[in-house]
């Protein structure tokens, strides 16, 4: 069945908004009396039938209430550069949110080529991501922030890693990340984190990481560290 997301909290009827409802309706052509699974975007799964299949307020019957499958007991936050070709980091946003990360904040760097962020267009994105993987837990995209700003924030849980390219020991993941911990880890621009962020980083609490031997693009090393977090946390 399809998934859709309801921006109020699932009860015994929900009324899809207009984008939903339209996609229900006008693009699979959904009729009354299918079923459908809707999401709070929360964790909170509802199995509905249609009621009134109107593109501008789908109606939905709910008949079961479920947790989401995805619950998990470990938080990612992947702090990124924006990249110059922003359909490249759309592309990581896509992944990103189909390997369950929870957080994603778009970070400015001394090297970052391009501040400029389209959040909205990320969010929307995200919310796309949610659903195709069928997941129940809405991944929060944040305004850009310096990188200044975001290793001296307060609010970073967990683990702080930073994945850099410069020389000088670094550990792997699987060596700085336990399952069921929380990390936020940081992935620089294409030319990557300069020396002194690295030392302003390392002297805020974060762990240098590396990612492997090869040198990858922004997106690529992005979505190898969303998936070695995702791979430490469901092998056991």
């Amino acid at each position: 069945m399809n998934l859709f997301y309801s921006h109020y909290p699932i009860a015994d009827t929900c009324v899809l908004d207009q984008t939903e409802s339209r996609h229900a309706v006008k693009v699979m052509r959904l009729r009354k009396g299918h079923q459908v699974w809707v999401t709070d975007g929360a964790g909170i799964l509802g199995r509905g039938i249609i009621t009134d299949p109107n593109p501008e307020g789908c109606l939905l019957d709910i008949v079961e209430i479920i947790n989401g499958p995805d619950k998990k007991n470990y938080y990612t936050h992947i702090a990124i550069s924006p990249l110059k070709n922003p359909e490249r980091f759309d592309w990581f946003v896509e992944k990103a949110v189909e390997l369950g990360v929870d957080e994603i904040s778009p970070v400015i760097c001394e090297h970052t080529e391009k501040e400029s962020v389209k959040t909205e267009r990320l969010r929307k994105i995200a919310l796309s991501a949610m659903k195709q993987s069928f997941r129940t837990y809405h991944t929060i995209i944040n305004e850009p922030v310096k990188f200044g700003e975001l290793v001296n924030s307060s609010g970073l849980r967990g683990t702080k890693l930073i994945a850099h390219c410069n020389e000088g020991r670094k550990a792997t993941l699987s060596e700085s990340c336990t399952a069921g911990s929380d990390n936020v880890i940081l992935i620089g621009p294409e030319g990557d984190f300069s020396k002194e962020e690295v030392t302003v980083a390392i002297a805020s609490g974060f762990i240098p990481v590396t990612l492997g031997p090869a040198r990858l693009r922004t997106e690529t090393a992005g979505v190898v560290a969303c998936h070695s977090l995702y791979f430490i946390n469901n092998l056991v």
